[in-house]
């Protein structure tokens, strides 16, 4: 019995999904065993690895709120997975958007895995620039932002020239 291109096609992008996970979480326990709370660890200049806990979403939104959004973040990134997971499935052939989702696939179940296990994501990446400090962030976010990129990229020059 032969195995269908398709299904084959959707593993590799699956396979992909599950590599950020693994990297995610691996970085991620490195930092939690390396890193102690409010240590700077000083990389380059502009580069420290810090610990620091993000109970929100992107640049800690709902941060402040007492709790709710855990579940519903982790609620919304497993619903987004599925629905990706479908489209990985429908056209595992469209390269650049099959790559683009399951980066933000791969990014969204490694927070998810966070916000069950320790109520909020994992972050320790700090980069800065003359006195400016970005969020900290990790290489779940890193996946996530380069699929949207990707995903923005195909949306607006690829599939506008296969139409």
């Amino acid at each position: 019995m032969q195995a269908n291109p398709k299904h084959a096609g959707a593993a590799r992008w699956y396979a992909l999904a599950a590599l950020i996970i693994i990297l995610d979480q691996l970085t991620k326990w490195l930092a939690l065993n390396l890193i102690g709370p409010g240590q700077s660890i000083y990389v380059a200049p502009f580069w420290n690895w810090v610990l620091a806990f993000n109970t929100g979403a992107a640049f800690s939104f709902l941060a402040d709120q007492p709790g709710w959004q855990r579940w519903f973040f982790s609620i919304l990134a497993l619903a987004v997975s599925a629905w990706i997971a479908v489209q990985l499935h429908r056209q595992p052939q469209h390269k650049l958007a099959s790559l683009a989702l399951a980066l933000i696939m791969g990014g969204a179940l490694g927070n998810v895995i966070d916000r069950v296990f320790f109520g909020a994501v994992v972050d320790f990446i700090q980069w800065h620039a003359a006195g400016y400090y970005w969020p900290a962030f990790n290489i779940a976010d890193s996946a996530i932002t380069v699929g949207a990129v990707l995903l923005v990229i195909e949306q607006l020059f690829i599939s506008h020239r296969k139409s």
